[in-house]
């Protein structure tokens, strides 16, 4: 017996569970997972995704033993249903659906109400006594098959349909009776021919090409680009699997319909139903956004047995999968089918909740409610708003749904392409749209956010923007959008292509122009009790890079565990200090140069003491001064003119010192340890700051931790140098203020010596901290400032699968951190060890440092929340001292 490639599912029996969605799909797993809790889901069987990846993998050819295995299913499906696969009396329809292991709405390909043709169509209208149903049936049929299947453009049809609408003067597809739906037909079939293709009479070859078109869909480029942005191949996906099903029709009167519900509201979390339907409709008129829908509440009214059963049914899922669920239903003749359940995507928002609150009702636990948010979800959840004052006069010109949170600003564009070139050239913009496809996928993607006339709360632009995070609002049927004429009309107002324009995705307004946004200050509600449970989960702490007390308050609010890294030149550019330091800079004489630092000494005592009091009780690392000389002089002649009056020599003689300052190479030059191993009096000057503002705050009978950090070491010497002056001043003014006060010294590993001789730092520091910006810089010998014009290359052809300034190199500078951190440990194992360059925020570089055992990382503050759930996530996923895979 060869290997199974087809999966059944029916009253008889049940092949498949949800454990198998790497093979089955999600959509197969789950409705065989239904089928065997005895749910009302039609019969049917899937074709595994093996068969996708077989399928390319051989030149788009299938497993021999396929053909008699789907002929064997659909000979099971026809005993099951009663009816006959290409019967003319009593014909069983089947829909062909796509479904990978992980969701992709509206990515791949479906076809409805497969099986019929010129003479079925009229045994299915006898059958039903439906003319219209049976006709209707056919003319979607038609239009899907030769769009999916053969490629015929989907605008072709809707054309085709348009004529007949206009020609009878009706606006929707359901005031088109059997006749007009003939007529159609004949259009669609004219068009068929117009396009030299030919449409199947034959069933089974209709059911040979469907399934080879979903197949097909697989690497099409909208599916292509999707895996692309949501970093899905990397997953190990082996394809989509087939789903054929037996139809059920939504679309035989009244008494049918279809719809979509979830368990809970995707937008907000909230524990209610929430859904939308229509009647007398198939299951892309919702999704699609062509009709908009009713609130799935209007069922109650409609059918409440239905409704009922419907909600017994919610209830059932929800707690099995324990999840929120997203159920697509159909109901013929007052009879309930369900045709996929899944996961539902959500909002950031509902997200954070949905999980908290499940951790409450005792559906999940601590650590399952961790891994149910992703670190970019909080980030989102730091959406910005609209700035109160300018929304008072902003122009309101309409309201829509309010699909997806935030508030974004931007140029209209009307095309997803139009939206990808502008927004590569750095532009903001807003994609409107009449309503969205798969298509859009891209311009969606690089949008601030998305505006559309039609669809409701569960049409493809709602869907898919909420997935990405987009700010979105849809369904604004009083918004004229203007495809042909390129303009956007509403209340007496007209905007044109490039015009801005301002959506408020949490109220579902519209306004025209440019409105300022602002992002929201701590954290508070649900989020806080995540990043709680975060907490008790994680064991790598997260600190912030925060040089001034605004930015540390902010820190703490969004719980940073201290400060990994101020940068202390940032301190220096103040009105009332920098010519203090440029007259430090132009001294001759190190008594000179003395004199101008006492100066600026009680700017940084009050400095330091700032971030103390904010940091109260937790480690704050002070770094050295850093950055060469020659960033603090001025550069044009007007600002050498005023700076050489200011400081009392000439402007020949300042010219001069900044000629002399230059270097060639300033990120490798005359900086870090190396100003101070010259200049020792500017690091002294700053230990001191430092110890008396920790001084100070003990006085006061506050908590310090003061970390003095010295940048770009590469050699031991400079670190004993350094280190005996610190300690000779630290000691000496703790011993005259009479205070019991620790602090510690360590160093900045930056530079790629630093890794190899880490065993000798470490014996002489107290901690490290890798500066991953330099480390990167120089271990892979690309600069910062100019690596852009060549690191997209890079990735497309696949050198770097990102960029190694925003992810961690494992392989490369990931090796040398794991060399400096076991050479450090192994000669001081009592070493703090972190990470504070900008990968301390990347959600993958956070799970190396967890790897790799390292005690924190630090990032900007606004970056604290989404650190401190990967740490979480890192830890659950992984036990301390894995080994990395390089």
């Amino acid at each position: 017996m060869g290997k199974k490639y087809v999966y059944v599912w029916n009253k008889n029996r049940v092949e498949g569970n949800s454990k198998m969605k790497d093979i089955l799909g999600g959509k197969g797993a789950n409705l065989a997972e239904m089928a065997s809790l005895g749910l009302p889901v039609p019969p049917g069987f899937t074709i595994s995704a093996e068969v996708c990846k077989y399928y390319w993998d051989n030149n788009k050819k299938f497993p021999e033993d396929l053909k008699s295995t789907v002929e064997e299913a659909m000979r099971e499906l026809e005993n099951v249903t009663g009816k006959k696969f290409g019967d003319n009396e009593n014909p069983l329809l089947v829909s062909v659906r796509s479904g990978a292991a992980i969701s992709m709405p509206g990515m791949m390909d479906t076809i409805l109400n497969l099986g019929l043709n010129d003479e079925s169509v009229e045994g299915l209208a006898k059958l039903t006594n439906n003319e219209r149903f049976a006709w209707d049936s056919y003319r979607r049929f038609i239009q899907m098959f030769g769009d999916v299947a053969l490629g015929i453009p989907h605008e072709k049809f809707e054309d085709a349909l348009n004529e007949v609408k206009n020609k009878k003067g009706v606006k929707q597809d359901l005031e088109l009776d059997a006749n007009d739906l003939k007529k159609v037909v004949e259009l669609y079939k004219k068009l068929y021919k117009e396009e030299g293709k030919e449409f199947p009479q034959d069933p089974m070859k209709q059911l040979w090409i469907a399934i080879e078109a979903v197949f097909g869909s697989w690497n099409n480029p909208r599916a292509i680009k999707y895996r692309q942005i949501n970093e899905m191949d990397k997953q190990g996906l082996l394809g989509t699997a087939v789903n054929v099903v037996a139809m059920v029709f939504g679309n035989m009167g009244e008494d049918s319909g279809t719809g979509v519900a979830f368990t809970r509201d995707p937008n907000t979390g909230e524990k209610k139903y929430y859904g939308e339907f229509l009647t007398n409709a198939q299951g892309e008129d919702v999704v699609a956004g062509i009709r908009t829908p009713k609130s799935l509440d209007e069922l109650k009214n409609i059918n409440p047995k239905v409704y009922n059963q419907l909600l017994e049914v919610m209830d059932k899922l929800e707690t099995h999968f324990r999840d929120m669920q997203d159920i697509e239903f159909t109901v013929e003749r007052g009879q309930l089918y369900l045709l996929q359940t899944r996961n539902g995507k959500r909002t950031a928002a509902a997200a954070v909740k949905i999980a908290v609150d499940m951790v409450k009702e005792g559906l999940i636990n601590k650590q399952e409610a961790v891994m149910r948010v992703k670190p970019a979800d909080i980030e989102k959840l730091l959406h910005p708003i609209f700035d109160p004052e300018e929304l008072k006069n902003a122009q309101y010109i309409g309201k829509g749904l309010p699909a997806s949170p935030g508030a974004a600003t931007g140029k209209i564009v009307f095309s997803a392409d139009d939206a990808e070139k502008l927004a590569k050239d750095g532009e903001k913009v807003i994609l409107a749209r009449p309503e969205t496809s798969p298509e859009d996928v891209g311009g969606m993607n690089v949008a601030e956010g998305i505006l559309t006339s039609r669809g409701g709360m569960t049409s493809h632009a709602a869907v898919v923007a909420r997935g990405m995070g987009k700010t979105a609002v849809v369904g604004a049927e009083d918004i004229v959008i203007d495809l042909k004429n390129k303009v956007i009309k509403s209340n007496g107002v007209e905007l044109k292509e490039g015009d801005w324009i301002s959506i408020d995705g949490n109220e579902g307004k519209v306004y025209a122009g440019k409105i300022k946004t602002v992002r929201p200050e701590g954290l508070a509600g649900d989020i806080s009790v995540l990043l709680e449970y975060a907490d008790e989960v994680s064991v790598l702490g997260v600190r912030a890079n925060a040089d001034i007390p605004r930015d540390a308050k902010v820190a703490r609010e969004f719980g940073a565990q201290g400060i990994g890294l101020c940068r202390t030149e940032h301190m220096f550019f103040g009105p009332e200090r920098i010519n203090k330091m440029r007259t430090m800079i132009v001294s001759k004489t190190e008594e000179q140069r003395r004199a101008a630092l006492e100066q600026l000494l009680p700017f940084q005592r009050s400095d330091f003491k700032g971030l103390f009091e904010e940091m109260e009780g937790f480690s704050v690392t002070i770094r050295l001064l850093d950055p060469p000389l020659h960033e603090f002089v001025p550069e044009s002649d007007e600002q050498i003119k005023e700076v050489a009056k200011m400081i009392g020599i000439s402007e020949d003689e300042l010219r001069s010192i900044v000629k002399d300052l230059e270097e060639f190479n300033p990120m490798m030059g005359h900086r870090g340890v190396r100003l101070a191993i010259t200049y020792p009096e500017i690091a002294e000057m700053q230990t001191k700051a430092i110890i008396l503002a920790a001084i100070d705050m003990i006085k006061e009978g506050k908590k310090v931790q003061p970390e003095i950090m010295i940048p770009l070491v590469g050699n031991v010497k400079e670190l004993t140098i350094l280190k005996e002056s610190i300690k000779k001043i630290a000691d000496e003014l703790i011993k005259e203020n009479n205070v019991d006060l620790e602090y510690k010294i360590g160093t900045m590993i930056e530079v790629p010596r630093a890794c190899v001789v880490a065993d000798q730092i470490g014996a002489e520091a107290d901690f490290f901290s890798f500066g991953t910006n330099d480390l990167t810089q120089l271990g892979l010998g690309f600069s910062r400032d100019d690596y852009g014009k060549f690191i997209g290359d890079y990735i497309e052809k696949g050198i770097y699968e990102k960029d190694p300034f925003q992810q961690i190199d494992r392989e490369g500078v990931g090796r040398l951190i794991k060399l400096a951190l076991d050479g450090g440990r192994s000669t001081n194992p009592k070493l703090k060890v972190g990470i504070c360059g900008e990968h301390g925020g990347d959600p993958d570089s956070i799970e190396f440092a967890h790897l790799v055992g390292l005690d924190y990382v630090s990032c900007s503050p606004y970056r604290v929340p989404v650190a401190r759930l990967a740490a979480a996530q890192a830890a659950v996923n992984y036990k301390r001292g894995k080994t990395v895979n390089y």
